[in-house]
């Protein structure tokens, strides 16, 4: 995988180039360890390293400055951009405990997200990028948030995000609880983003609930059951078919 530095100032570049190569040197090892465990086969072809600003507004005009074009990930090293990017996103409700954990977002979990676009790419996602996904994004999305956090995070930290997620969807339910997460996808990036974060909140804690209670840890038999549901036709909807739509 090709590693492609896209900045318009040498600064930045110089700015960046310690915590690039931190992840860079810990992606390899993610890497094998999806290539291992988890289908990681046809990796992408390069991850383009660059600023928030050019990721959301030159190179792209999603609003979050990490997502993949086909097979390149794009996405910024920036730390102070993200805590301001997370804390934006609370649409200044009183959340004061979630505010600090935000102003203080580590980047060790900044790195889950470099692993949350790689983590796209593994075989046990049956949809392609380039096709129209809008049945099952939630499912892909969420364990996409789930793996890197479980597998790259301390115990500590996942039970941390996890707690500010839960909350988080808790404080936005009266503005957005009323959609189901299998529209997820359905409207992406055209909403505020507390909106367009609250789809991503309630995946990653309905992963964590299948995961971890449903089906007793094992990643493998969630994947696997997913699988089932893929190959019968999609007959119904795949909350359904977890019986989360209850």
């Amino acid at each position: 995988m090709k590693h492609i530095y896209a900045f318009e100032k040498m600064a930045d570049y110089e700015k960046f180039e310690p915590v690039i190569k931190r992840f860079s040197e810990r992606l390899a090892d993610y890497e094998q360890t999806l290539s291992q465990d988890f289908a990681l086969t046809d990796k992408p072809k390069g991850i383009v390293w660059t600023t928030a600003e050019l990721a959301t507004s030159v190179l792209s005009d999603i609003p979050i400055p990490a997502y993949t074009n086909k097979d390149v990930i794009y996405i910024s090293p920036d730390l102070d951009a993200w805590r301001k990017l997370f804390i934006r996103q609370l649409d200044g409700k009183e959340l004061p405990h979630i505010r600090k954990f935000y102003e203080n977002y580590s980047e060790n979990h900044l790195f889950t997200i470099v692993g949350h676009e790689l983590t796209h790419h593994s075989d046990l996602f049956p949809d392609e990028f380039d096709e129209e996904r809008d049945d099952s994004i939630w499912f892909e999305e969420g364990m996409c948030e789930y793996l890197p956090r479980k597998l790259l995070l301390s115990e500590t930290e996942f039970d941390d995000i996890t707690a500010v997620e839960r909350e988080l969807v808790e404080a936005f339910t009266p503005e957005y609880g009323g959609r189901s997460i299998d529209d997820f996808g359905s409207s992406s990036y055209q909403g505020s983003l507390s909106s367009i974060m609250f789809d991503y909140w309630r995946s990653f804690l309905e992963i964590t609930y299948l995961v971890e209670e449903r089906f007793d840890n094992n990643i493998h038999a969630v994947f696997n059951e997913y699988h089932r549901w893929h190959g019968a036709g999609r007959r119904v909807s795949l909350t359904a078919y977890f019986g989360l739509d209850q």
